[in-house]
């Protein structure tokens, strides 16, 4: 199998909350720019990044070198287990699903690292993925992908990290072990670092007091880091025969606005509120909560 398809197949409401975390009259936090994003030079991955920096609705800031998004460390070099080495991560938790991890591998991970799998299911992404490229068939994948089809699949992938009681049970229990005093540098990942982690993350920042707009900014960068690579991996698609229209697939390759609202929109249908969501639905107490954002903001 070529190393363009193995690539493809990687892709695979808060104002309560703000309320509890941000009083009324505090300025807005200076707008943090891509090229103040923290990324993680790294040659086998490319959406590594630490979440330190962002500015809070009080006016301090995110501590660097404690929390870490990314995409998946199975393809990482020889220099770049090193340089995660140097960040002094002691977790690293892989939201992949076992589909996911069969095809790409086991992280590569410095000595020393705990490995936990978590996994937050895709919905049947990577499956569908593997089925529509793995057919060559130009109809059966427009079928498939085209028409906003693949658009309209993200959104209900979305959904389900608010209505999977065990998805919910994984991102309560990555979010609590990151409250945890003395916990260590953490990084948590899915195969693209964009929607499982992008969720993740966009929860993280806002539930520490970080602007809901700057969280999204964060959600957003993916589409930044990953342009030059996904765009590499539908021209080796178109080139190697298996797909004629490669850009179907570009809405599974994207993080989109529309993506996180349709989580944002379950969270208001089923919980009133992204505050419930968080409370009752990720099982954080207000202790928690405060010990997380003692622990990441300073």
């Amino acid at each position: 199998m070529s190393l363009s398809r193995r690539a493809l197949l990687s892709t695979a409401g808060a104002t309560a909350l703000l309320a509890v975390t941000a009083p009324p009259g505090l300025a807005r936090p200076r707008v943090r720019t891509l090229g103040d994003v923290r990324r993680v030079p790294l040659q086998g991955a490319v959406n590594v990044r630490d979440l330190g920096g962002y500015g809070t609705y009080d006016g301090a800031r995110v501590r660097h070198g404690l929390v870490y998004r990314g995409d998946h460390l199975a393809r990482l070099t020889d220099a770049d287990v090193a340089v995660l080495g140097g960040l002094g991560l002691a977790r690293v938790v892989d939201f992949r699903i076992t589909l996911e991890v069969r095809y790409d591998g086991t992280d590569r991970l410095p000595a020393g690292v705990a490995a936990l799998s978590r996994p937050v299911t895709d919905n049947g992404l990577y499956g569908q993925l593997l089925a529509a490229i793995g057919s060559r068939d130009p109809v059966r994948q427009e079928e498939m992908l085209g028409g906003g089809r693949a658009a309209a699949f993200m959104t209900e992938v979305y959904r389900t990290f608010v209505t999977g009681a065990d998805n919910r049970a994984g991102f309560g229990a990555t979010l609590r072990e990151l409250a945890a005093p003395g916990a260590g540098p953490q990084l948590f990942h899915c195969t693209s670092g964009k929607d499982r982690t992008g969720w993740a993350s966009w929860l993280l920042l806002v539930l520490v007091g970080v602007p809901e707009s700057l969280a999204t900014d964060d959600y957003l960068a993916s589409n930044t880091y990953r342009a030059a690579y996904d765009a590499r991996v539908r021209e080796g698609l178109r080139q190697s025969g298996y797909m004629e229209n490669p850009d179907l697939i570009i809405p599974l390759q994207e993080v989109r606005r529309e993506y996180l609202d349709a989580a944002l929109a379950e969270v208001r249908s089923r919980y009133g509120g992204l505050y419930a969501y968080v409370t009752d639905g990720l099982g954080l107490d207000l202790r928690t909560l405060a010990a997380l954002r003692n622990r990441l903001v300073g």
